[in-house]
């Protein structure tokens, strides 16, 4: 303020003195001595820990936190770093300013951290000095690393997961919910059976803790039972397997189903034939002539426990030779539909017979003359089913559209390869479960064409950006409408450590 109203201010000067040791000046401090005397005066690290032996499992990559809990850390991270401070004894005596990893060997078993502290010394002068702090390695397998490495079948919690169709659509979406929310990550071991997957798990409350998680994502039932494996009679213990069986509902999307009438009238008298659009831990049920829809939930489903009519591996291509919307388009459940009357005839049948249909489809906003549409061919097929004979004044239409097809699209760009790709779950195939490898191949191919029409059906995958993918350039230059792919901004980077990153990583270092 003087300054600026252009008043003269003298300079206030520190004025210095001279060590009372060594004798050069210095500017004052209370011990009156410099650094270099007061250091070799007072050591403040006197008393610190500088060498710590640390247990690590070489499986889990986990550290031990006496006294039983494990923490699983990498090499040079910020909760390897918090642990490896937490574990000095006596370092409340001072002030810890920083800590940082000082690189090492990764396969030296020795982890150096170097440690900024600060303490009041003589006088009350503050004091800041550094040193490093090595910690040694003691490899030693955690509890479930060496019942696993001893015996693979010493588990003490399995649940079995079943679902009675002919496909595995539902365990291939199953599995990405499981990866992408790490629910089987303490699972010892998981095996493929014929009709599902087992997992095995060391503690009961991680087996009860899956099955918790499956009852979220899909409308199951399940029941638990124990065997008893060994008794101390002298300490009381026991010791028992516990084997979780879990069944999950037949039904699948884009199953066509005819409801019971039950059932029905508890809906409103929705269908009785109605289309499943989604499943989680409800099913969603949508009336493709009336344009309804309504949530079924688990307690409902298990109390009647029907089956579907008919399931995607009956689906029938159509031609759509013409079509009139009938009503605007509306809002169901966050998809847009449309009523229209259509004119469709099976692709089978060009060539052999002019058999056409007229029948009514809630895809009348997607489907145009010469679109090509799976649904299922009610007049060719012979359904044997209890509920469908309970509506004896039921008139079946001959045919019901499920989705647009886009195959032919899918065929005239020649790209087999997709610039992404998803992660699996390591399984072991069982012996007495061997899976024909061309129909997996065909029902994983199908997934994937299903991931790429369904926006909805990617909320809840991780999808991974593919290396190996390389455009086609006779996919690039098609002028028409292209088929359904997931866009870009959806993928995420899978991150991958390599030998020649490692290299550079270690090189910057030096």
């Amino acid at each position: 303020m003087a300054e600026e109203a252009g008043m003269f201010m003298v300079h206030q000067t520190v004025g210095s003195v001279l060590c009372c040791k060594c004798g050069i000046p210095m500017a004052p401090n209370a011990a009156n001595m410099c650094v270099k005397c007061l250091r070799s005066e007072v050591d403040i690290t006197e008393g610190l820990q500088k060498h710590v032996t640390i247990v690590h499992c070489p499986e889990c990559d986990c550290y031990l936190q006496p006294p039983r809990t494990w923490i699983k850390a990498q090499l040079e991270s910020k909760e390897l770093l918090t642990f490896c401070v937490k574990r000095l004894k006596n370092l409340n005596k001072v002030r810890l300013v920083h800590a940082e990893f000082i690189w090492t060997e990764p396969h030296s078993k020795r982890i150096k951290v170097k440690l900024r502290v600060q303490k009041e010394v003589l006088n009350g002068a503050i004091l800041e000095q550094s040193y490093v702090v090595e910690y040694v390695q003691q490899e030693h397998m955690c509890e479930s690393c060496s019942r696993v490495q001893a015996n693979p079948d010493q588990w003490v919690a399995s649940v079995q997961l079943r679902q009675h169709v002919s496909h595995r659509r539902t365990f291939f979406y199953l599995e990405q919910l499981i990866l992408r929310h790490g629910a089987a990550a303490s699972a010892i071991k998981i095996k493929q059976m014929e009709q599902g997957i087992d997992f095995f798990f060391a503690n009961r409350s991680h087996g009860v803790k899956f099955v918790e998680f499956v009852g979220k994502v899909a409308p199951v039932r399940s029941r638990s039972d124990k065997q008893l494996v060994s008794h101390d009679s002298k300490s009381n213990n026991y010791n028992y397997k516990h084997t979780f069986s879990v069944e999950i509902s037949p039904i699948c999307r884009e199953d066509l189903i005819c409801l019971p009438p039950k059932v029905r009238s508890s809906l409103g008298n929705l269908g009785p034939l109605v289309i499943c659009t989604k499943v989680t831990n409800s099913i969603a049920l949508f009336d493709p002539f009336t344009l309804r829809h309504c949530f079924l939930d688990t307690d409902q489903y298990w109390r009647y426990s029907f089956k579907s009519l008919h399931t995607s591996r009956e689906l029938v291509e159509y031609i759509v030779l013409d079509i009139e919307i009938i009503s605007p388009e509306v809002n169901v459940g966050g998809s847009r539909f449309a009523l229209a009357d259509a004119q469709v005839a099976r692709v089978s049948d060009f060539g052999k017979n002019d058999t056409i249909f007229n029948i009514k489809t809630h895809l009348g906003h997607l489907l145009n003359p010469g679109d090509y549409a799976l649904g299922y061919d009610l007049y060719g097929a012979n359904s044997n089913d209890d509920e469908l004979e309970k509506y004896k004044g039921l008139v079946i239409p001959d045919a019901v559209l499920i989705k647009k097809s886009y195959e032919e699209k899918r065929q005239k760009k020649h790209a087999k390869a997709r610039p992404w790709k998803l992660k699996s779950l390591g399984m072991e195939v069982d012996d007495k479960a061997k899976l024909d490898q061309e129909k997996v191949d065909s029902e994983y191919e199908q997934f994937l064409k299903d991931l790429e029409e369904n926006p909805e059906m990617r909320l809840n995958i991780s999808l991974y950006h593919n290396e190996e993918y390389q455009p086609s350039e006779r996919a690039s230059m098609t002028d028409e409408e292209d088929a359904p792919s997931v866009p870009l901004e959806e993928l995420l980077a899978d991150l991958e450590l390599r030998d020649d990153e490692d290299e550079d990583d270690s090189s910057m270092r030096e």
